[in-house]
């Protein structure tokens, strides 16, 4: 079963998620039969939706009211998605340079300092000239 954060966490019924999304329970069943939301079931297949959910519909009410068809907002949501997954990969990557670069600068040291002890140093020692 899948760890639920707060946003993800399955809470409202059709009803209440119609009402809090302002939409019909009817129209919540046609995007989820187009795919625009994917409600959580309960074992006797009641749907319950998450807040995330809600803020997506009201995302979704958003661009259709400004006249963008369902197809359209698919899309978008679509685009969306990408676009949160690249941003992750991004993060994740600069995480992984400056482990990286971290440890690069570690081997770096160590190596400076495995030099400094393999080396002996030459140590002059002089003496004065009266005692040659």
């Amino acid at each position: 079963m899948p760890e639920w954060n707060d946003r993800n966490r399955p809470l409202y019924m059709i009803s209440v998620a119609a009402e809090l999304a302002g939409v019909h329970p009817q129209t919540l069943r046609a995007y989820e039969q187009k795919g625009l939301v994917t409600p959580q079931r309960t074992s006797g297949n009641t749907r319950m939706y998450s807040q995330a959910d809600i803020e997506r519909l009201s995302l979704i009410n958003e661009l259709t009211g400004e006249g963008i068809n369902l197809a359209g907002v698919i899309r978008i949501l679509d685009l969306q998605g990408r676009l949160v997954d690249r941003d992750q990969e991004i993060d994740d990557l600069h995480k992984r340079v400056r482990r990286l670069a971290d440890r690069v600068h570690e081997l770096e040291t160590r190596e400076s300092v495995n030099s400094l002890v393999q080396s002996p140093t030459a140590i002059v020692v002089r003496r004065p000239s009266s005692l040659l």
